[in-house]
């Protein structure tokens, strides 16, 4: 199956030889567009086109870019469950992580490829697929974790300055808590205001931190063990999926079809995501669905 990559953010840290387009928050509140009407022949669109655009974020391991190619354990689960709806081709969109949703909403890609957690205020804007990872938070602090953090409560007691990025759950997390913090685009951004001295801690899921850590050996950065947030006494499980423009049923129900045969295989889930990390401690819990998760269960 082709994968391609339609555009990429251009950072100050890389160059990039093709031909780009990026969304972002500007950009997108521009469009009028917001949604497709009606969406109940998306899905024979798409085969017959044999081409699904996905919007990612550049968060690794779950979508992002390495040597001019999109992949990801998202991408892996997409190229998967896509081709094995007749539709051969992944094409992505890049888009700072707030963006993704407006983008979808504005036509701007078929569904967001990007581990996005399911939330209650984000499932009045979009339609989320079925839970496709567990994650837990862990935060990426100086080398040797001077200030002892360990979670989001010793985050606002030691008066850290925190980094989260914008549109991800740990923001809302910081804002419940009444933390302020300082809004990244990007991971690197996030792991670059640590390196600089900019923030002291930055918060996002466990897995892609372990990565960045892993992927950057020299950084000077450690990452905590993860935990689950604690909002209000409440534990904040969190499972991420695939998102879709609310109208898109058919589609929504068919991709469910297809990962419902992944995720009952361990096997099978691993052999797909494996190589990104993610273990069978990712795999969804069967008796957590995205319904329960929108209703803030």
């Amino acid at each position: 199956m082709a994968l391609n990559v339609l555009s990429k953010r251009v950072t100050s840290r890389c160059a990039i030889t093709f031909a780009v387009v990026t969304l972002t928050a500007g950009t997108v509140a521009a469009c009028t567009s917001t949604d497709s009407g009606d969406d109940s022949n998306h899905l024979q669109e798409l085969k017959d086109k044999g081409v699904v655009t996905v919007g990612f974020a550049g968060e690794a391991p779950y979508s992002f870019e390495q040597d001019g190619n999109l992949t990801g354990a998202t991408v892996a689960l997409h190229r998967e469950i896509f081709g094995n709806l007749g539709i051969e081709t992944v094409e992505g969109v890049n888009a700072d992580f707030g963006s993704l949703i407006p983008g979808l909403q504005a036509n701007r890609f078929d569904v967001v490829s990007a581990g996005m957690s399911i939330l209650p205020q984000r499932c009045e804007q979009a339609a989320f697929g079925d839970p496709e990872f567990n994650y837990t938070t862990a935060l990426m602090v100086t080398q040797g974790n001077p200030k002892g953090l360990k979670d989001m409560q010793s985050v606002k007691d030691s008066g850290a300055r925190l980094a989260t990025m914008t549109g991800a759950v740990e923001s809302d997390y910081a804002e419940s808590l009444g933390i302020e913090s300082t809004q990244v685009a990007t991971p690197q951004d996030g792991m670059d205001a640590v390196m600089s001295g900019r923030a002291d801690v930055f918060a996002l899921t466990a897995i892609s931190l372990n990565w960045m850590k892993t992927n950057n050996p020299g950084a000077p950065v450690d990452v905590t063990e993860s935990f689950v947030a604690n909002i209000d006494g409440k534990p904040q499980v969190g499972a991420g999926a695939t998102v879709f423009r609310t109208d898109d049923k058919e589609l929504l129900e068919a991709y469910n079809t297809e990962l419902a045969k992944i995720t009952s295989d361990p096997q099978k889930y691993l052999d797909l995501v494996g190589e990104f990390g993610f273990t069978e401690e990712e795999l969804p819990d069967p008796n957590l669905t995205t319904a329960q998760l929108c209703e803030g269960v």
